[in-house]
C-alpha cells in the first residue's frame, strides 16, 4: 500500500495563527471510545491575496465571515455528544467529536476529510492506499456535515471510498439522494424537491405565475433552481429571469453581479415575486443593495436563510416588503438553550471556534445589536490577532439564544442521534470501547435500519437515505418596528398540502393572493388564454370563449366545449345552457288554427254525409256514383283531415310513421275513386266510338280502386320497412333543439306524393274531357277545378317545404294537406249540396232528362257531322256521319254492348226523334 502524509494546510484560528501541527487544523475536539467527524462552515469565507486572487501555491488562506448560525449548529453537535455520553444510550462507551471548518469552500472542506481517512492511531496521520478497505480502520467512525451541498458532495465522494457514513443536517441538493454517485450520504431533512414543491404550491395557490429566481451559481444552487424549474413549468409558473451570483464573496465580479440582480428586480414592474435559493451571507448583500434601490416585492426564502436572524435585523428590512420562507421542522430545544445559557462556563481550550467567538464578542462589544452581529461577520482571523491585545471578556447571554434557527438545531441533532442509534446496534454483542471493534461500512448498514423517537415522533431514513420532515413555513412581520419571523404554517412534505393552527394564521396566507405576480392579467370566467409572441406560456391575451363553449375558472388555458348538443352556450359564458326544445305544440296557436280548419273538414264531411244519406234516392247522389262510392270518398277525406293531427305535438316513431302513410293511403283512396267517377261520366257522355271501347275495357270500378289503392299500399309498406320515418333532433339552430320527423327516405316520400300526383293526373285528364257537360250536372268541370287545386297547391309545396325550417315545417305540409283536401271535397261534393237545397226543382228525374235529352241531342248532331237535314214534314231528322262512325255503344250495368232501341246510328242512316229522347233515358239511368 501507499501512505499518503497529510500536512498542515491551515493557519489555526488561535491567536498564535500558526500550523505547527496536524492538531491546530481541528475547530473542535473532544476524544472518545468512537470519534465523530464533523464538518460546518463556521466562516462563510476564505481571503485571498487581492492582487493575485489564483493561488499559486497549494496553501489555504485564512477565513473570515463568522457564521453565528453555522457556530450554533457545531455547539449543538457537541450539546447533543454530551447528552448521549450522559444518558443511558451508549452504556460504557463514550462519544468523542472532531469538528473542522471548511469555510463554505470545498477545499478546505478535502483537507478535512483527508484527516478523517487516515489510519486510526496513525503518528503521521497517514491516509494508506489500498483496493480493499473492509478492514481498514479510519480516524474516524461517521461524519456529520457539511453545511452546503456543493461541499458535501465533494465530501461524499471522497468518504465513499471507505465508506464512512455522513450525515447531512444541511445539504438539501436533490442529487445527493442517488445513492449510486453517493452510497454513503445520508441526510436528516427532505432534499429540495420537497421545497421546490412546496414553494410551487404556495405560488399557485396565490395565483402568482411571474415570479423571478436568483440563486448562487454553485452546485447547490443550480440544483435547487433546476428542481424549481420542473415544478414551476409542471405547475405553469413562469420565470421571468433568473440571476446568478457568484459563490464566493471574493470573486471580484460578485458586486457587479448584485447590481445587476436588483437592476433586474427594478425593471420588471410585473415581476412581484422573488424566489431566492442563496447563502445568507450572499442575502445579506443583495438585500442591502435592494433597500437602497425602494424594492418592495414578495420574497420566497429557501431553507439556507428563511430563519436567519442576521437578515432579519438589516436596518430598513421591512421596506423591501413579505418574506415567506420555508426552514425545516424544528423541534425541542430547551436543552440546547439552558447549554447555551451556560456556554461561557466551558473549557475553551479544545474549542477555537468559542474562543473565536469570545474574542469577537469583545472587539465587538460596544456596537448596537446589528452592528455587533456585522462586526462579528466581517471579521477576519488577520484582525483579531491585531484588536485582541488588551481586550477584556465580554459575554452576551442573549446574543446566541436570539440567533438560534431551531430547524438547524434540531436536523443536527437528529443527525448526531441517528449514528448514536447506529453504534448502539454495532455494540450490541461487541466492545466498542475498542475502536477496531467495527468499521465503518458495518456501521453504514445499520445506519439505514434507524428509527429515532424524538418528541413522539418516529424519523427514519427512506431508501434514498433522507429524513422526510416537514417544513415550516415563516412569515416575517413587522411588530413594534421590529422583524419578527413567526411560523404561519406547516408544510406536509409527504402529502403536499398546508396545515394551519388557526384561522388567523391562515388568514395571513390568503392576504399573500392580494398580491399581483403575473405576466398577463388573470383571464376572467368565460374567458382563455389565447398565446402571443412571448416564448412564456404565462404571457396571454384573454380572449372570449366561443359560441358553444364555456370556462368556469380563471386563466383557463382553453375553453370547454358544451359536451352534449342538447346544451349550447353563447359567447363569453361561463356554463352551458341546455337548449330549448320547440315542435308544433298543441298550444300553438297556429296550431290551433290548423286543427281548427281540420276539425271543421271534419264536420264538413259529416254534414255532407248526413245530407246525401237524407237525399239517397234523388238523382244528384245516384249521379255522383251512389252512396257506397260517396261513403267511400267522404271516409277518405275524413281520414285525411285525421291524418293532420299526427303532425303535431312531441314527434314519436309512431306518429311519424303514420302521418305520411295514412295521408298518402286515404289520398290515394280518394283520388280512386274520383277517377273511376271520371271514367263514368267520361264513358256516359262520349260519343267517340274507339273512345268508349276504351273506356268501357278500363272501367272496372272495384279491380280499380282496389289496384290503385294497393299500390300505394305497397309503396308505404316498402318504406315503413326499410327506409322507416323517425324523430330527428335538428341541432342547426344554436340555442333550439327541433323534434321533427325524418322522413328516413326522401326517395320514398317523392314516390308516394308522386303516385298520387300521377293518379290525380289521368282523373284530370278524363275530368278535362268531359267538362262540356250539362250545367246543372257539371260534375267532370268541377273534378278538373279540384285536381287543379291539388296540383297548385301541391307544386306551391315544394319549394315552400324545402326553404322552410322550424318547428312550423310541419305546418307547411298541414296547410297543403288541408287546401288540396278542401279543394277536392269541396269541388267533388258542395256543388251537389248546393243543388239538393237550394235547387230541389233540378234534382227530379224528369229535370234530369230533359237536360240529357238536350245534351244528348247537340252532341249527336255535333260528332263528326257532313252534313245534317231536318224533314219538318216527317218529324224527323238526318244525320250523315263519317265513315269513322260506329254503332253506339254504352256500357251499362256492367254490359260491354249497348244497342240503342230503333235503328242504329250508322252512316247514311235517319234517327227518328223518339229514338234520341230512349238514348237520352239510357244514359240518364247509366250516371
Amino acid at each position: 500500500f501507499i501512505i499518503f502524509l497529510i500536512p498542515c494546510f491551515v493557519i489555526g484560528t488561535d491567536m498564535a495563527l500558526s500550523c505547527q501541527n496536524a492538531e491546530d487544523f481541528v475547530g473542535a475536539s473532544s476524544p472518545g471510545d468512537i470519534v465523530i467527524g464533523g464538518l460546518f462552515a463556521v466562516h462563510s469565507e476564505m481571503l485571498h491575496p487581492k492582487e493575485d486572487p489564483i493561488p499559486i501555491k497549494p496553501v489555504i488562506q485564512n477565513c473570515a465571515g463568522f457564521e453565528i448560525q453555522v457556530f450554533l449548529q457545531t455547539l449543538a453537535m457537541i450539546h447533543a455528544i454530551e447528552t448521549i455520553n450522559n444518558s443511558t444510550l451508549l452504556p460504557g462507551v463514550t462519544l468523542g467529536y472532531e469538528i473542522y471548518d471548511t469555510c463554505a469552500e470545498v477545499t478546505k472542506a478535502m483537507a478535512s476529510a483527508l484527516r478523517f481517512l487516515s489510519k486510526f492511531n496513525s503518528s503521521e496521520d497517514a491516509v494508506e492506499f489500498k483496493c480493499n478497505y473492509s478492514d481498514y480502520i479510519p480516524r474516524i467512525k461517521a461524519v456529520t456535515g457539511a453545511t452546503y451541498s456543493e461541499v458535501s458532495m465533494a465530501v461524499s465522494r471522497l468518504l465513499a471510498l471507505q465508506l464512512i457514513p455522513q450525515v447531512s443536517p444541511a445539504s438539501s441538493a436533490e442529487i445527493l439522494s442517488d445513492k449510486i454517485r453517493f452510497p454513503s450520504f445520508f441526510r436528516t431533512i427532505p432534499n429540495d424537491f420537497h421545497q421546490t414543491r412546496a414553494m410551487t404550491h404556495l405560488i399557485c395557490e396565490s395565483g402568482w405565475n411571474w415570479i423571478g429566481v436568483i440563486a448562487t451559481d454553485d452546485d447547490n444552487g443550480r440544483f435547487a433552481l433546476e428542481s424549481f424549474g420542473v415544478q414551476a413549468m409542471a405547475n405553469n409558473v413562469c420565470i421571468a429571469f433568473k440571476e446568478m451570483l457568484p459563490a464566493y464573496l471574493s470573486d471580484s465580479t460578485f458586486h457587479t453581479k448584485v447590481d445587476h440582480a436588483v437592476e433586474k428586480i427594478v425593471k420588471e414592474t410585473r415581476v412581484n415575486v422573488i424566489v431566492v435559493f442563496m447563502r445568507q451571507f450572499h442575502v445579506l448583500k443583495l438585500f442591502k443593495k435592494a433597500i437602497e434601490r425602494n424594492v418592495n416585492k414578495i420574497w420566497i426564502a429557501s431553507d439556507n436563510w428563511s430563519a436567519a436572524v442576521k437578515i432579519s435585523t438589516i436596518p430598513n428590512i421591512q421596506q423591501l416588503g413579505t418574506i415567506v420562507g420555508f426552514g425545516f421542522k424544528s423541534g425541542d430545544i430547551s436543552s440546547f438553550q439552558d447549554f447555551l445559557r451556560n456556554l461561557h462556563e466551558k473549557p475553551t481550550e479544545n474549542n477555537k471556534f468559542l474562543r473565536e467567538y469570545i474574542t469577537l464578542m469583545s472587539v465587538c462589544a460596544h456596537l448596537e445589536y446589528h452592528d455587533f452581529q456585522t462586526c462579528i461577520s466581517n471579521q477576519s482571523q488577520d484582525d483579531l490577532l491585531e484588536n485582541t491585545e488588551n481586550k477584556h471578556q465580554v459575554w452576551r447571554h442573549d446574543f446566541l439564544n436570539a440567533n438560534i434557527e431551531p430547524g438547524f438545531i434540531q436536523s443536527t441533532r437528529l443527525a448526531v442521534y441517528a449514528i448514536a442509534h447506529a453504534i448502539k446496534r454495532q455494540c450490541k454483542d461487541r466492545n466498542c470501547k475498542n475502536p477496531s471493534a467495527f468499521t465503518p461500512w458495518e456501521l453504514l448498514e445499520e445506519l439505514k435500519k434507524v428509527i429515532i423517537t424524538d418528541d413522539n415522533k418516529e424519523f427514519k431514513f427512506d431508501s434514498n437515505g433522507d429524513m422526510s420532515t416537514s417544513y415550516d413555513v415563516f412569515l416575517w412581520k413587522e411588530i413594534d418596528g421590529h422583524m419578527e419571523i413567526t411560523t404561519m404554517a406547516e408544510y406536509d412534505a409527504e402529502k403536499g398540502v398546508f396545515i394551519f393552527e388557526d384561522e388567523e394564521k391562515k388568514r395571513y396566507f390568503l392576504e399573500l393572493k392580494k398580491v399581483q405576480s403575473t405576466c398577463s392579467q388573470h383571464c376572467r370566467p368565460g374567458q382563455m388564454k389565447k398565446v402571443t409572441e412571448s416564448p412564456h406560456t404565462c404571457c396571454y391575451e384573454c380572449v372570449y370563449c366561443p359560441e358553444n363553449h364555456y370556462s368556469n375558472q380563471t386563466d383557463m388555458d382553453y375553453c370547454y366545449r358544451c359536451n352534449n348538443k342538447t346544451y349550447w352556450a353563447p359567447i363569453n359564458s361561463t356554463t352551458c345552457y341546455r337548449k330549448t326544445i320547440y315542435f308544433l305544440a298543441w298550444t300553438d296557436w297556429f296550431a290551433v288554427f290548423l286543427l281548427l280548419l281540420s276539425a271543421f273538414g271534419v264536420v264538413l264531411v259529416l254534414s255532407i254525409c248526413v245530407i246525401f244519406t237524407k237525399n239517397l234516392n234523388t238523382p244528384v247522389v245516384k249521379a255522383s256514383g251512389g252512396l257506397t262510392v260517396c261513403y267511400i270518398i267522404l271516409f277518405s277525406h275524413f281520414l285525411i283531415f285525421l291524418s293532420t293531427v299526427f303532425f303535431i305535438d312531441v314527434p314519436t316513431d309512431f306518429k311519424c310513421k303514420t302521418r305520411q302513410a295514412l295521408f298518402g293511403i286515404s289520398f290515394t283512396l280518394c283520388i280512386s275513386c274520383i277517377l273511376i267517377k271520371s271514367l263514368k261520366i267520361l264513358l256516359a257522355f262520349s260519343f267517340d266510338p274507339k273512345l268508349q271501347n276504351f273506356l268501357k275495357c278500363m272501367y272496372k270500378p272495384i279491380p280499380t280502386v282496389v289496384a290503385c289503392t294497393g299500390i300505394q299500399v305497397i309503396i308505404c309498406t316498402f318504406w315503413l320497412i326499410f327506409r322507416t320515418p323517425f324523430v330527428n333532433q335538428n341541432f342547426s339552430i344554436p340555442k333550439s333543439i327541433i323534434l321533427e320527423c325524418n322522413e328516413g327516405s326522401v326517395v320514398a316520400f317523392g314516390i308516394m306524393l308522386g303516385y298520387i300526383a300521377a293518379l290525380a293526373f289521368i282523373c284530370f285528364i278524363f275530368a278535362f274531357k268531359g267538362r262540356k257537360l250539362p250545367e246543372n250536372y257539371n260534375e267532370a268541370k268541377f273534378i278538373t277545378f279540384g285536381m287543379l287545386i291539388y296540383f297548385i297547391a301541391w307544386i306551391v309545396f315544394i319549394p315552400v317545404h324545402a326553404t322552410t325550417f322550424g318547428k312550423y315545417l310541419p305546418a307547411v305540409e298541414i296547410i297543403v294537406v288541408l287546401i288540396s283536401n278542401y279543394g277536392i271535397l269541396c269541388c267533388t261534393f258542395l256543388p251537389k249540396c248546393y243543388i239538393i237545397i237550394y235547387k230541389q226543382e233540378t234534382n227530379t228525374k224528369s229535370a234530369f232528362l230533359k237536360m240529357v235529352y238536350t245534351y244528348s241531342t247537340k252532341s249527336a248532331g255535333s260528332v263528326a257531322v257532313s252534313q245534317v237535314s231536318l224533314d219538318s214534314k216527317s218529324s224527323s231528322f238526318r244525320a250523315t256521319v263519317s265513315d269513322s262512325s260506329k254503332t253506339e255503344k254504352n256500357s251499362v250495368n256492367g254490359n260491354c254492348h249497348f244497342q240503342v232501341p230503333g235503328q242504329p246510328l250508322i252512316q247514311g242512316k235517319v234517327f227518328p226523334k223518339n229514338d234520341v229522347r230512349t238514348m237520352a233515358r239510357k244514359r240518364v239511368s247509366s250516371i
